[in-house]
Parts: C-alpha cells; sequence; structure tokens
C-alpha cells in the first residue's frame, strides 16, 4: 500500500498567514535550523487553522495546486535543508 505523503509548510518570512492546498499537512516555524517542532495540522471541516507554536494562520485554497501554497516559498522541500 502507498504511503500518503504529507506536505510540510514553513513561515521563515513571518507571514501573518499563508494559503495552502492540503488541510493535513506539517508545520515547521522557519526554515531549519530555526524550525519549531514539527506540527502536523489537520483543519478537518474547517477552512483555516492556526499553528500552535509559530501563531501562522493557515487558510485552505482550493484554488491552488494540490501540496501547493501561496506564497509558493512557503512549501518546504527536506532537501533544502542541506
Amino acid at each position: 500500500m502507498a504511503e500518503k505523503s504529507v506536505p510540510y509548510f514553513q513561515n521563515s518570512a513571518g507571514l501573518r498567514e499563508i494559503r495552502v492546498a492540503a488541510k493535513e499537512f506539517m508545520c515547521i516555524g522557519a526554515k531549519p535550523p530555526f524550525d519549531h517542532p514539527h506540527v502536523y495540522l489537520d483543519m478537518g471541516a474547517d477552512d483555516e487553522i492556526v499553528c500552535p507554536y509559530c501563531s501562522t494562520l493557515f487558510k485552505y485554497d482550493a484554488t491552488l495546486k494540490t501540496a501547493l501554497s501561496a506564497p509558493a516559498d512557503a512549501l518546504w522541500v527536506e532537501s533544502e535543508a542541506a
């Protein structure tokens, strides 16, 4: 069985709000090494959620492609940590 990939988002820019195309994802705060504990967030039936660590407001946007964000650089890819 294939595993479902959960996108990771970061907010190094310190934005108040980030729009995302996923309702389930991980927030890492800022890019490593300044990240906070990686938190799994699930909006459920809602269209927005606030990260309990960094207070970033994430809003679901169905017009974005899967696992993308606005701004686009809020999507974090592990290879960026190197």
